[in-house]
């Protein structure tokens, strides 16, 4: 009895003591939630803090170093470019990426870039085939030289992309391309692919790109010089006129050709091969590919130091040789052209040469 009644006893003080520790728990409320989630976010804090303080530091540090690096790297580069005028190939990839200016001519600039192009191509061209040191008294006389050339011819190809602009006149692909395959099929500057890119390499330090964009310079060059002319277009037209009514076609040439050696023989300019560089490459093309007894329509051709229209008649062909005369209607010079835009607008250099 004694142990039944001590059992007893014992399981109502563990009941007691039961109750008792269950009423000394917390009751979980949204206000001792709130309580708990304060000290949690209060004991993140110290952590947070100092962590938010670095990334701003971070940012202004790294702002700083760029800004530093921009100073430098722009300062570096237009002492370079107005003061020192380095040529380096460092400095003509920055300025196919930076626009740096040149020149000014009226409301537009003349970008450093289109000046490097063409005097890096003189400097290759007489470094690689013709020897010529830069670095002798008469080398760097002659680099001046160049360097003057290059700046004029910059200048004046913007002024010709104004006109351009102005008058709706302009350049294809298709025709860029229809240049390189007359000079390729009359293998003036290799006949396949890989010998073409090699030669404009070799001898201009040029991409295909970049020959494509001489030759785009060149063609509206040509285009705008003969729309300058109304003097010339006159003449052609009398010409045509001429030739249209049945004139014979030396009578013509005798009569209206600027071209002396040529004009008192009717235009004739004897036998031609199809690999003559002396003749233009558009003549010689349009002389083989038309039919005998065919004359042309007006074209325009590189002549001499300028530019002149030219009429072609193919008298005979006979395999890579043909015979035929043409006549020639010199236009004028496309700086004389230009004067009085350059007279009203002068030009501002940024470079002393």
């Amino acid at each position: 009895m004694n142990k039944l009644k001590k059992l007893r006893q014992d399981r109502k003080e563990r009941k007691i003591a039961k109750q008792e520790a269950s009423s000394k728990l917390p009751r979980i409320t949204n206000e001792t939630v709130a309580e708990h989630r304060e000290e949690v976010l209060s004991g993140a804090r110290k952590y947070i803090y100092p962590l938010q303080h670095s990334k701003h530091k971070i940012v202004i540090i790294t702002t700083t170093l760029f800004v530093v690096a921009f100073l430098s790297f722009t300062t570096y580069c237009v002492v370079s470019l107005y003061k020192l005028q380095d040529t380096s190939t460092f400095l003509y990839r920055v300025t196919q990426v930076v626009p740096f200016p040149i020149a000014r001519s009226g409301r537009h600039f003349v970008s450093y870039e289109s000046y490097l192009f063409e005097l890096r191509h003189y400097m290759h061209y007489y470094e690689t085939q013709q020897k010529i040191g830069f670095d002798t008294e008469s080398g760097k006389q002659q680099l001046d030289d160049y360097k003057r050339r290059s700046l004029d011819k910059v200048i004046n190809d913007a002024i010709i992309k104004q006109i351009a602009s102005e008058r709706g006149i302009t350049v294809t692909d298709t025709e860029v391309d229809n240049q390189i395959a007359i000079a390729r099929n009359q293998n003036r500057l290799g006949g396949s692919s890989r010998v073409f890119e090699d030669v404009i390499k070799e001898y201009y330090g040029w991409t295909l790109g970049d020959f494509k964009r001489s030759i785009r310079y060149s063609l509206l060059e040509q285009k705008v010089t003969a729309s300058l002319d109304d003097g010339a277009k006159a003449k052609l037209d009398t010409v045509q006129a001429e030739l249209a009514s049945g004139k014979p076609f030396a009578d013509t040439a005798a009569l209206y050709s600027d071209e002396e050696v040529t004009k008192a023989a009717g235009g004739d300019f004897g036998i031609v091969d199809k690999s003559n560089t002396a003749i233009s490459p558009q003549t010689v093309d349009v002389l083989f590919s038309q039919a005998v007894g065919t004359v042309s329509q007006p074209l325009v051709i590189s002549y001499d130091t300028g530019y002149a229209y030219e009429v072609i008649k193919t008298n005979e062909v006979t395999g890579d040789k043909a015979k035929g005369a043409h006549i020639i209607i010199r236009l004028k010079d496309v700086n004389v052209s230009l004067n009085d835009r350059k007279d009203k607008q002068p030009a501002r250099r940024y470079i002393r040469l």
